[in-house]
């Protein structure tokens, strides 16, 4: 069995992982993003990861809504810390969904943490 979080994650054959090899260390060009295009511009440095990813990232949102996290956690006055834990909570819930994936991703390649996401994590 591969490890969850490998450089073949979702490739499932042999010319997916050479064409793969050829472009890994190319820069990604993502033109579709939840960030505001100032703040790409100026190179703005965020304060917290979750004001990265769950300021203004309505996909986020939308799925902890649908696991029945509460307004204050999401949209509302609650820290950036309790937001964070709430996101970190519905993660178990979305094992199958791009967004799992996305996250970790995300953890990996820029923190360098190899765990899983959840609520104690």
């Amino acid at each position: 069995m591969r490890y969850f979080l490998n450089d073949e994650l979702l490739i499932d054959n042999e010319v997916g992982v050479e064409l793969y090899n050829h472009v890994k260390d190319l820069p990604i060009i993502d033109y579709h993003c939840h960030l505001n295009e100032y703040e790409i511009q100026s190179n703005y440095n965020f304060k917290t990861i979750t004001e990265l990813w769950l300021k203004v990232d309505h996909y986020k949102w939308r799925t902890m809504r649908s696991c029945g996290v509460d307004e204050k956690y999401i949209t509302g006055d609650a820290s950036g810390y309790e937001k964070f834990k709430a996101w970190a909570k519905v993660m178990p819930y979305l094992i199958g969904n791009p967004l799992y994936h996305w996250t970790h991703l995300e953890l990996k390649r820029y923190f360098g943490i190899d765990e899983t996401l959840n609520e104690e994590s």
